[in-house]
């Protein structure tokens, strides 16, 4: 069990914050890939100097009409990031689609499975889209 919960692993909180003690707050097992997810998909391709490859290409369609051909557009990207940058999981299913209350939010949603449980997880990630003329 415990070799089970050393592969997840723990990392710092996201966004960084301190723990009651003062201690850089950490994230584990499960917790720990969620916020690993999202980082990844907030970060875009070329942000990071020293790792230019890493993050996903997300933002590009940052400024496309929230509908559906964005939406699978947004599903790849994701599954792609996810794939070459999450070694710990497996994805399972990626699917997005625009946000009927909300406009400008396109709704992705990620089923995943880490490697070493049986259990799936589910992450819905809100990415929000800059509205423009033709919206």
């Amino acid at each position: 069990m415990e070799g089970r919960q050393d592969f997840l692993g723990s990392g710092w909180k996201f966004p960084p914050q301190l723990d009651v003690r003062g201690r850089i707050a950490l994230a584990h097992q499960e917790e720990d890939i969620d916020e690993a997810i999202r980082v990844i998909l907030m970060t875009r391709k070329g942000e990071r100097p020293f790792r230019p490859e890493f993050g996903s290409d997300l933002h590009q369609v940052a400024f496309a009409p929230n509908n559906v051909g964005t939406a699978g557009l947004a599903s790849r990207y994701v599954r792609e990031a996810l794939v070459r940058w999450e070694p710990r999981i497996e994805v399972l299913d990626v699917s997005s689609e625009p946000d009927i209350n909300q406009p400008a939010r396109l709704m992705i949603s990620i089923r995943y499975r880490p490697i070493d449980r049986n259990s799936e997880r589910n992450l819905v990630f809100p990415f929000y889209t800059i509205p423009g003329e033709e919206d």
